[in-house]
C-alpha cells in the first residue's frame, strides 16, 4: 500500500541529495481529519506523541490541523519538553519516568517559569526525589502514575514490562504517598496497552498467529477497560480525582473510550502511518495512508535483475522480526534480499531489471519517529513539489537518547 505516487516523488527528489525523507502533506493532513472525526463525539481529546514524529514543523502543523480536538503533547524526555517549550509548546506531559536529579531539576525549572509539566514515576523512590528536589526549587511538581496495562492470564504476561501498578489498590496507594508528599501533587495516570495499540492481528510475516493475536487483543480491551475505569473510581472513592486519564495509541484508537476511564487519548504514529501499523484489521487502521518514505540512490547493478542502493540500514527497535526492516515499496517489483536485507551503508534489492543507476528507490520505515534519528531534514511535499525543508531534532542539534 502506498500513496504518494513514483512520478511526483521523482520530480520532488529531482537535484537533491540522497539519502532522503519525503513526507506526503496531503496523506499526513488526511491522517489528522480521520483521527480528529473518529475522536470529536467522545469529548476525550488527543494528546499528540511527539515520539513517533521529531520534527517541530510537522508538530505544529498536526496540532494546528487537529484543532481544538487535539491538546498537549506527549513527549519521551525532559530534556525534549525542555526542547519543546522553547518553541512555544505547553501542556508537556513527560510519559518515561526519570531518576536523575538533572531531568528532575528541569523538570522543577520549567515548572517554576510557568509552564504545564507534568513527570511520570511509578516507584516510592521516584516520589521521594522529585519532592526532594521541588523543596530546593521551591515549586510543586504535578505527579502522574504510569500504570500497568498488560494482560496477565494465570502465569502469561502479555503486553510490555513497564510499571508494577496493576491492581487499583497499587495505583492508590502510592498517589497516596505522591499526595503525601510536600512538593509533589498528583495528576492522575497513564496506561499504555501495547498488546492492544501495538499488536497487529493482520501481520503477513506470522499469518499462523493473526487468530491468536486478535483473541489477545479482544480479551485486552475487555479487561483493561474495566481495570483502568476502576483504577479512576477508587481514586476518586480515596479522595483523590485524576484530572487526567490517558490512554489508548494508534492501534487502539477505536477501542480507548470514555467507558474505559479515559479522559484523553494519544497517537502520534497515526498521522505518518509507517509499515508496521500496516497489519491491523480494524477499518480505522487500514483507512489510514502511508505519509513518509525515505529515498535511496540505486549506485551499482551487480546482475541486470538486481540493484543496490546506497544506505538504508534504519531498522526499527523492538523485538527482532521481519516486520521490523524497511519496506520497499517504489518502483513496485523489488524486493529485499533476504541473506543481506538493509545494510548500514548499503541495502541489495531483486527484481530490478527496469532500475537504473542514478533511479530513487523509495522505502517505508517501519517505526515513525526513529527514522527522524537518522536525518537531519525532511523534504515536506504536494503533488510532486517540495513545500519546505524543515529539521528534524537532529538537525536542530538536539540527542535526548
Amino acid at each position: 500500500m502506498h500513496a504518494l505516487p513514483y512520478d511526483e516523488a521523482r520530480t520532488a527528489l529531482r537535484g537533491r541529495r540522497l539519502p532522503a525523507v519525503l513526507v506526503d502533506l496531503d496523506a499526513l493532513e488526511r491522517n489528522v481529519d480521520r483521527v480528529a472525526e473518529m475522536i470529536r463525539d467522545r469529548g476525550t481529546p488527543l494528546r499528540m506523541a511527539t515520539k513517533s514524529v521529531r520534527v517541530v514543523d510537522l508538530i505544529q502543523r498536526i496540532l494546528a490541523r487537529g484543532g481544538k480536538d487535539f491538546r498537549g503533547l506527549m513527549c519521551f524526555a525532559i530534556e525534549e519538553a525542555a526542547f519543546l517549550a522553547g518553541h512555544g509548546f505547553d501542556d508537556l506531559l513527560v510519559a518515561y519516568p526519570t531518576f536523575q536529579r538533572h531531568d528532575v531539576e528541569l523538570a522543577a525549572k520549567l515548572t517554576a517559569e510557568g509552564r504545564r509539566v507534568r513527570i511520570i514515576t511509578d516507584s516510592t523512590e521516584g516520589v521521594s526525589r522529585f519532592g526532594e528536589v521541588a523543596r530546593a526549587v521551591g515549586v510543586t511538581l504535578e505527579v502522574v502514575l504510569c500504570v500497568d496495562m498488560s494482560l496477565q492470564l494465570a502465569s502469561q504476561h502479555l503486553g510490555v514490562h513497564r510499571s508494577p501498578l496493576h491492581d487499583p489498590r497499587d495505583v492508590v496507594d502510592l498517589a497516596r504517598r505522591v499526595d503525601a508528599t510536600a512538593g509533589t501533587r498528583f495528576g492522575g495516570i497513564m496506561g499504555y496497552e501495547a498488546q492492544v495499540a501495538g499488536l497487529g492481528d493482520d501481520s503477513p510475516f506470522e499469518p499462523l498467529l493473526n487468530p491468536a493475536k486478535a483473541l489477545v487483543r479482544r480479551v485486552s480491551i475487555f479487561e483493561l477497560g474495566r481495570r483502568r475505569a476502576a483504577m479512576a473510581r477508587a481514586l476518586s472513592e480515596a479522595g483523590l480525582p485524576p484530572e487526567l486519564v490517558n490512554g489508548g495509541g494508534t492501534g487502539s484508537l477505536h477501542s480507548t473510550t470514555p467507558d474505559t476511564g479515559v479522559t484523553e487519548l494519544t497517537a502520534g504514529s497515526a498521522f505518518l502511518k509507517p509499515h508496521l501499523f500496516d497489519y491491523y484489521r480494524d477499518p480505522h487502521m487500514q483507512a489510514l495512508e502511508p505519509a513518509c518514505y525515505f529515498a535511496l540512490e540505486v549506485t551499482r547493478k551487480p546482475r541486470p535483475e538486481m540493484a543496490t542502493c546506497l544506505g538504508g540500514g534504519y531498522v526499527a527497535s523492538g523485538a527482532v522480526s521481519p516486520d521490523k526492516v524497511p519496506r520497499v515499496v517504489l518502483p513496485e517489483g523489488l524486493s529485499l534480499v533476504e541473506t543481506e536485507m538493509c545494510g548500514e551503508v548499503q541495502t541489495p534489492l531483486q527484481g530490478a531489471e527496469d532500475v537504473r543507476i542514478g533511479d530513487p528507490v523509495l522505502f517505508r520505515h517501519a517505526k515513525g519517529g526513529e527514522l527522524a534519528e537518522r536525518f537531519s531534514h525532511y523534504l515536506l511535499v504536494r503533488g510532486g513539489e517540495v513545500e519546505a525543508e524543515v529539521p528534524t531534532y537532529r538537525g536542530q542539534g538536539q540527542c535526548f537518547f
